[in-house]
């Protein structure tokens, strides 16, 4: 299989760039879920430690990937302790 990707590459060298970027692309997508996996409070990959993992989030953790003028820091918390 790669034998013939490597014969494509080398007759059409304008393949580069679009498999580059393909790959790229598949990298960055495949991060972001690893991420979404591992560091979203709403994933519980543990139920019987930790059955729920958003209790024990305190209001100035940030879990959000990207925000718009939002300081995190002077949240202050809104509801009761469970």
């Amino acid at each position: 299989m790669l034998a013939v990707v490597r014969k494509q590459l080398k007759s059409h060298p304008a393949l580069i760039p679009l498999l580059f970027f393909i790959g790229g692309g598949t990298t960055m997508s495949l991060m972001y879920l690893a991420r979404l996996g591992l560091r979203n409070p709403d994933v519980c990959w543990d139920r019987k430690n930790n059955p729920e993992p958003w209790n024990k989030m305190a209001p100035t953790d940030q879990y959000k990937f990207f925000t718009v003028n939002m300081d995190y820091s002077k949240l202050k918390k809104e509801g009761p302790d469970f």
